[in-house]
């Protein structure tokens, strides 16, 4: 066979990715209802704080992924922008931490997508909330259900994630009309004044509280991770990421607030805010089953938020093998599904030990405690490499721009919305490092949280490392000019 049959019958990433399945994508990736019930828990502080992290964060994080995946569209997002403005080890460094911490986000999300699937079943369920057994088996199968459907096509699994994104809209619509209606009838539960609207940033565990809450508008940069799977990038990420910006500021600021109609700030629960609010509701109103009606919806938005993240974090283990920094393996796609099918099933092999560890010695809300502080460092350090890359990119391309999409208002706004976006994420970061007020081991608290973090970033430097050592010695036996027969 000779080389160009040999090209032709290689396996290759195929762009099925359609305007609507990318807005989709991006509100079931973005859009956390478990965030508004952690927000709540605050108090009433909590919707400034949310207006607060749209400008300061999730504002600089749009602009800054319009103009970097304009100007490379290719798979790999975030990794090929940081290795492009900074270098091969800042570009490993940020796609191998973003991965990482999804890694430990996904367990995080299965197990509040275990503990709101009990309310479908009502009271006779809830008992299986703290059972180890129950949340670990439905944790295995929902992961391996949604790789499984990543490995055989994005263009089959694209309708989990679409029917995710539906329900997550539907679920925080049916929220925002049952507080309404809930405050229109019986008043609110939370009371709101001035006095506890305004954040006091006097306070560290404001910070703290920020930082939560900058971490859930995180996810834009998910969407061009698979930009080589898109049917016309340049295209398809301004229009998509202006919708969903503005559908999830609505969700996040209107769905918290129905929550303190419903319920007292002070009996929020982190996992089960959003079923509480609405069974209290369901009970003002007479309608005993609406609780597990939006349960359900919820259930599914969280399942097609868990594929929608499988399928584009996998494509940075894939690009880093691709790179050879990684195992080449990693790098393989599927012969018949043109998919990365051995960083999917790998990921999902990492993924399943980090939900058992999780789950062994803890009870299910220290887990999930856990889970939550240690994905805020991970997911956000490579989110500062972003708003380096935006200047450091713009200003080594020259004036002359052919075909990109330029964050308007010239170099000092570019500079003023990376430097926000660089100091609410550094902020975020160093503050969730600190121990919650009352927390009664700060110790054991930095060796799991902090010292996980730093473990985790380590065993990636090593892989990095190890990458190197090897095409330097490649390099050194077929030097160039002598190329390998």
């Amino acid at each position: 066979m000779d080389a160009m049959s040999q090209q032709k019958s290689a396996p290759e990433i195929h762009r099925v990715l359609g305007t609507r399945d990318l807005i989709l994508l991006n509100v079931v990736a973005i859009v956390g209802l478990r965030w508004i019930a952690r927000a709540a828990q605050i108090g009433p502080s909590s919707l400034i704080l949310w207006l607060l992290g749209f400008i300061c964060f999730f504002v600089p994080l749009a602009c800054s992924v319009l103009e970097l995946s304009s100007r490379l569209p290719g798979e790999g997002g975030l990794y090929i922008w940081a290795k492009a403005a900074m270098g091969d080890f800042h570009g490993f460094v940020a796609g191998w931490t973003y991965w990482i911490a999804n890694l430990v986000f996904f367990p995080s999300l299965l197990l509040f997508s275990s503990g709101i699937f009990l309310y479908i079943g009502g009271a006779d369920w809830l008992g299986w909330s703290e059972n180890s057994g129950y949340n670990g088996i439905y944790g295995m199968t929902v992961m391996w259900a949604a790789t499984g459907l990543n490995i055989i096509g994005l263009h089959r699994v694209k309708w989990l994630q679409n029917i995710g994104g539906i329900c997550t809209w539907s679920a925080a619509v049916v929220l925002v009309l049952a507080g309404a209606y809930s405050w229109s009838r019986f008043g609110a539960a939370t009371t709101v004044t001035s006095a506890n609207l305004l954040p006091d940033f006097s306070k560290l565990a404001t910070f703290t509280s920020f930082a939560t809450i900058a971490m859930a508008y995180t996810g834009l940069e998910l969407g061009p991770m698979i930009g080589g799977e898109m049917k016309d990038p340049r295209r398809q990420v301004p229009l998509a990421t202006l919708v969903s910006g503005l559908v999830v500021a609505f969700i996040y600021i209107a769905g918290t607030g129905s929550i303190f109609v419903a319920l007292p700030a002070a009996t929020i629960d982190a996992i089960s805010g959003i079923p509480q609010a609405l069974n209290a509701v369901g009970e003002r109103i007479g309608f005993p089953y609406f609780a597990r009606l939006t349960a359900l919806l919820v259930t599914v938005g969280t399942v097609g938020a868990i594929s929608a993240n499988i399928t584009c974090t996998a494509r940075l283990p894939y690009v880093v093998g691709a790179d050879r920094y990684l195992p080449v393996i990693l790098s393989r796609l599927h012969p018949r599904y043109g998919t990365p099918h051995f960083a999917l099933i790998i990921q999902g092999l990492f993924i399943s030990l980090v939900l058992m560890a999780a789950l062994s010695g803890s009870t299910i809300h220290e887990a999930f405690n856990i889970l939550i502080d240690m994905t805020v460092i991970l997911s956000l350090l490579p989110l500062l490499y972003i708003f380096i890359a935006l200047p450091v990119l713009r200003f080594r391309a020259g004036p002359v721009d052919a075909g990109v999409t330029r964050v308007p208002g010239g170099n000092v706004i570019c500079i003023v919305i990376a430097l926000t976006g660089f100091a609410t994420t550094f902020l975020a970061i160093v503050t969730s490092m600190v121990p919650e007020q009352g927390n009664a081991n700060v110790t054991l608290f930095l060796v799991k949280v902090v010292g996980g973090s730093m473990l985790l970033i380590g065993v990636g430097l090593l892989f990095y490392w190890r990458g190197q050592q090897k095409m330097a010695a490649a390099t050194a036996a077929h030097p160039v000019g002598n190329p390998v027969s």
